[in-house]
């Protein structure tokens, strides 16, 4: 009687052991394609810096159908600007950007299509990755509102080439890259040296052995500005990094590029040289931000005299007087915070960005020499291209 029971028993077990691997098995995709339906849902492209954030977070999460879908329309909604005087002209008395729409910076356009051509090599979609990258030449040297090429979308578009098996497009873009080192301050001699072994090597109609691995690392640092009427050429912006960004790298296996220039992009938005239009708004602007500014300093004086003149006049023991000062000082120092915000710059920019690409052709990113310098949760946070 008892081994029928036995055997039973061993049966039962092995059932749910078999559901729960099952189980265990299922969710991860599950999951995945819960996620990647949530990020979709959350898209609303009249939400520009949000949708670009969002795509992001889909790219690093494997929703490269959702990439696709939405990145294609982000891409075509905001690569051109659309001039309105009446904005334009209404947007002088309000913080900059308040009533026009973002504008993809040069390096956000090229970068999105890079995201664009992995997700369709990731879905097994080789010919419309090469159409993305060949946009990506388009988008680099477009001379429309924000333009400008960069190293780091260069060596993107180099090593995407290379995974393709069009060697001879590679070339093109290793050599930009030779040509863009001069950028990176500090190790342009290694740097160049390592594009053209690059070339070399194509040249002699050799792969790279083992095949690249590209990382996204660390995360693009926010920003810190502050108004400087003197010695600036970016209007009276002074505009720093919240974090510094690691140093360009060069070893036998790899190279990183900081996204430094994406951040000096944003940077000289207010130039002269670089954008005419916001840098003579910005001026305009100023003394209306200070007309602005004065309105506090005018309300602090009419409290603190006001205050004095009612307690002069009740024969009063001096305390309201003194709490009217009080008070109309507490306004008046608001002044500099009304300025600040009147003149606040439109620093709107794709945040969820790396704040450098690590390219290797060693088989883990702690073995590169280029990483061994990231912080921990850098290197547990990295982005696999």
């Amino acid at each position: 009687m008892a081994a029928p029971f036995a055997w039973a028993g061993l049966g039962v077990v092995a059932c749910l052991a078999l559901l729960l691997a099952g189980c265990q098995h299922r969710a991860p995709s599950q999951r995945a394609t819960s996620d990647c339906s949530t990020l979709a849902q959350r898209v609303d492209l009249s939400r520009q810096t949000e949708t670009l954030n969002l795509l992001a977070d889909a790219f690093s999460q494997n929703c490269h159908d959702v990439v696709i879908t939405y990145g294609a329309q982000a891409q075509a909604a905001y690569r051109h600007k659309t001039y309105s005087i009446t904005r334009e002209t209404t947007s002088i008395f309000l913080p900059d950007g308040a009533l026009t729409a973002y504008v993809l910076e040069s390096y956000e356009r090229g970068y999105l299509t890079v995201l664009l051509a992995d997700s369709y090599l990731r879905a097994n979609k080789p010919d419309d990755a090469k159409v993305e990258l060949r946009r990506l030449d388009q988008e680099l040297f477009a001379p429309i509102y924000n333009y400008g090429e960069d190293p780091a979308n260069l060596l993107l578009s180099a090593v995407l080439w290379e995974q393709l098996g069009d060697p001879g497009e590679a070339r093109v873009d290793w050599l930009r890259l030779w040509d863009q080192a001069g950028a990176l301050k500090g190790l342009e001699p290694d740097i160049r040296s390592f594009a053209e072994r690059q070339v070399a090597r194509i040249d002699r109609g050799a792969a790279a052995q083992p095949a690249w691995q590209v990382y996204g690392t660390g995360t693009f640092p926010g920003i810190d500005w502050d108004l400087k009427f003197t010695g600036s050429s970016n209007g009276y912006f002074r505009v720093r990094p919240s974090a510094a960004f690691l140093p360009a790298c060069a070893s036998d296996t790899g190279l990183r590029i900081p996204t430094q220039r994406w951040f000096e992009k944003i940077a000289i938005r207010h130039s002269h040289a670089y954008h005419p239009l916001l840098n003579m708004q910005s001026w305009i602007r100023l003394p209306i931000g200070i007309v602005y500014s004065l309105v506090p300093v005018a309300a602090g004086a009419g409290v603190a005299i006001g205050g004095c003149a009612v307690d002069v006049a009740g024969k009063g023991n001096g305390q309201l007087c003194d709490l009217s000062i009080r008070g109309g000082i507490a306004l008046m120092r608001q002044a500099p915070k009304v300025l600040k915000g009147a003149l606040e710059p439109d620093f709107r920019h794709w945040e969820h960005v790396p704040s450098a690409f690590v390219v290797t052709r060693a088989a883990r990113l702690q073995d590169e020499p280029c990483a061994r310098d990231l912080s921990d949760m850098d290197m547990a946070q990295a982005v696999k291209f």
